[in-house]
């Protein structure tokens, strides 16, 4: 079996303590002695590059910078770092969250790897407009995924589900290769999603 090494983007601020900030803190409130500059994040993913990791996990939160941004304009300063971008289906598209995934994909060469979130704190959950219960967020999730997937096998796709519907949805470029995406949850519910749609668990 082989190991697959990742780095961590600090996009909330750096320092030298493990409890810096992140989960759990109020927005604004987290951070450290580094400030999370898009020339700090650059040493930080050169480094992980030139070290041999193969990606890097950026979070997603109220607390941190926007995993999707901060990567997108890190690609251009690195050659083979892979990015684990975390996101929330709940707060995205389908249909625009597997478009995106493909274009990440073609201007990158292929380095996009999704850490899929399906939820955080429930005060920061209500802040972002998601007022679903842990259970429904998952399936939800559920739903997400599957409409991506069958995008991303060049499928026409129309669902009317509980939580998503979408009529006609297509993608007019396929990502190559298709991101792996990463889940992780040890619910009932976390379970289940995840062995139905994940790569990596």
């Amino acid at each position: 079996m082989a190991l697959t090494f990742h780095w961590f983007l600090p996009t909330y601020g750096d320092s030298r303590h493990v409890v810096g900030g992140g989960h759990g803190l109020p927005a604004g409130s987290a951070g450290g002695d580094r400030p999370a500059t898009l020339g700090y994040l650059t040493q930080i993913a050169r480094a992980a590059e030139q070290l041999g990791f193969v990606g890097a996990l950026t979070p997603t939160g109220a607390w941190c910078e926007d995993a999707w941004l901060t990567t997108a304009m890190l690609a251009r300063e690195t050659e083979r770092l892979k990015f684990l971008v975390a996101f929330r289906p709940g707060f995205l598209s389908p249909t625009l969250g597997a478009q995106m995934a493909a274009t990440f994909q073609r201007h990158t060469g292929g380095r996009l790897l999704l850490n899929v979130v399906t939820g955080g704190e429930s005060h920061e959950q209500r802040a972002y407009g998601d007022f679903l219960a842990k259970d429904a967020r998952y399936a939800r999730t559920g739903e997400f995924l599957r409409i991506v997937r069958e995008l991303w096998e060049g499928r026409t796709v129309g669902l009317d589900g509980e939580h998503l519907r979408v009529e006609g949805a297509r993608l007019g470029r396929l990502p190559d290769p298709v991101p792996e995406i990463y889940f992780g949850g040890s619910s009932p519910a976390a379970g289940e999603v995840a062995a139905e749609h994940s790569d990596v668990y």
